[in-house]
């Protein structure tokens, strides 16, 4: 019985590397064949750009992972061209294995797997990141793989800008595709609620665009619903005008009477009769070298110094210097940039949202914060960050399920940084119980919303069973109309499907 076990375990373990090397072979093939139709687009391993690529992932994570080949494209009908040759029979007409491929933007995401893969191919949307204007100026199309901090200097001229992302390197499609929190979030809702048009290249290499008017539902699944339809080369988004913004970051000595009157003007903040819809801020608890600390970022999107609504925060006793000024939305993303580490290495991001909070609960959740980080001091390199914010107020143009104009939701997100594999599971499973603990506190305050904005959120969390179940259900029917082989369900393994 032991002998024939062992044979079948060897059987087993012999057809899983039969597998891989089919699907690295495939991958291999795919890569070769489009190298010789698509001259200088595909890169491997040893070429100086496959080399640049892989290491310009925020996330160590991203950057260990090993794709047999990189395919970058210039334009849509390069990405169009790519999926109908990964896609088309083999040899004397016979159907291959698909190969496994990954599609990358800003590569801006913690976790593994998200925009990056282990022996397939990545297609790096880079190159695609053009900028036009609309005649009268208020339609901005950018191209599916530019950079939101590249994006706002171009506009400065034409005092205007775009709902993109608020520190430098994020990549516009993943951000976009994914919701979007942005400087004018409680004024005109998530990035995602303000696109008009989306260029998407379809499983079967098919290019539609898709509009409120045309292809209406897979205009709407992109709002939220990330890479389960196709890849997005073209963003059709809307701009505003936008002159000088105030803002920046504010630091305090870490003490209970600071985290109280932090807690006491947050509060306050989020208490509708006060909703300033030019203010967005947040307050950032950090732990790193085993010593805490506490910030605020404030950004005001109208040119007024030290606004009345932030006063609350800008009067407690605060440390020298700090960053606050007036400035242009393009300075504002490269300044508060600083404040951040360009890379990290080992991480991880858990996300929930709540409707406001009395004042004992936020104490409470920090402390919770607090005591679990304490614990994992002795982890090298291990620091952490708890960001309580508001969460954009969405005029309901989006998959979400979330109600619209709702000035009271709270969105909190914690993260992890540490150095070596060996610690992983000891801070993921410490992070993850924090979150735990937090999400049991809103619930017995009955403030907890099931919602998990995507883009802050970890593998581990049902984002897109959080939208509710009619959601979903709409998601999974418009991905099996849009790709009815699941190309972008089976063949894209990363990020959140809308099949699980």
């Amino acid at each position: 019985m032991t002998r024939v076990y062992l044979n079948l375990l060897r059987l087993v373990a012999i057809f899983h590397i039969v597998v891989i090397a089919a699907g690295q072979q495939n991958s291999t093939d795919v890569c070769q064949e489009a190298a010789s139709r698509l001259p200088g687009r595909i890169s491997y391993p040893t070429d100086p750009v496959y080399i640049s690529s892989r290491q310009s992932y925020y996330s160590g994570f991203e950057r260990a992972l090993a794709p047999g080949c990189i395919f970058r494209p210039i334009n849509t009908a390069e990405v169009s061209q790519f999926i109908k040759l990964m896609t088309a029979d083999g040899q004397y007409g016979k159907p291959r294995q698909l190969p496994k491929f990954a599609v990358r933007g800003g590569g801006h995401t913690l976790f593994s797997g998200a925009a990056n893969i282990d022996g397939g191919i990545t297609i790096d949307l880079r190159e695609i990141k053009s900028l036009k204007l609309s005649q009268d100026r208020k339609v901005a199309a950018i191209g599916g793989g530019a950079v939101w901090s590249d994006i706002y200097p171009q506009l400065v001229p034409y005092n205007l800008t775009v709902m993109g992302g608020r520190v430098p390197g994020v990549g516009v499609g993943g951000f976009a595709t994914g919701g979007g929190v942005n400087f004018l979030n409680q004024r005109h809702g998530w990035s995602c609620d303000n696109i008009y048009g989306y260029e998407v290249v379809l499983a079967s290499g098919e290019i539609v665009y898709a509009t409120a008017n045309s292809y209406k539902d897979l205009w709407l699944s992109l709002k939220g619903g990330s890479n389960n339809f196709g890849i997005v080369t073209r963003f059709d988004v809307a701009t505003f005008s936008q002159g000088l913004m105030w803002g920046g970051l504010i630091r305090f000595n870490y003490t209970k009477s600071v985290l109280e009157a932090q807690a006491k003007a947050f509060r306050n903040y989020m208490d509708p009769k006060n909703f300033d819809s030019a203010a967005d801020m947040g307050i950032i608890l950090g732990f790193f070298n085993n010593t805490f600390s506490v910030a605020n970022s404030l950004f005001y999107v109208d040119p007024v110094v030290n606004p009345k609504t932030y006063q609350p925060f800008t009067s407690i006793p605060s440390l020298s210097p700090n960053s606050l000024a007036l400035t242009n939305v393009s300075n504002m993303v490269v300044q508060f940039g600083k404040n951040l580490p360009s890379k990290i290495s080992r991480s991880i991001q858990l996300v929930y949202s709540f409707h406001n909070a009395d004042v004992p609960t936020y104490t409470k959740l920090v402390q919770q914060w607090e005591t679990d980080i304490k614990a994992l001091g002795n982890i090298p390199g291990i620091l952490s960050q708890f960001l309580i914010q508001p969460q954009p107020v969405t005029n309901g143009t989006n998959s979400f399920g979330l109600t619209p104009n709702e000035h009271d939701v709270v969105m909190c997100i914690v993260t992890a940084g540490w150095s070596n594999l060996a610690d992983d599971a000891v801070v993921q499973q410490r992070i993850a119980a924090i979150v735990d603990k937090h999400e049991r506190l809103v619930r017995k305050q009955r403030l907890y919303i099931p919602f998990k904005y995507l883009n802050y959120a970890d593998i581990s969390q049902d984002v897109i069973g959080s939208y509710g179940m009619n959601n979903k259900r709409r998601l999974r029917a418009v991905s099996r109309k849009y790709d009815p082989k699941g190309l972008f369900q089976t063949s894209v393994p990363g990020g959140f499907k809308v099949s699980k």
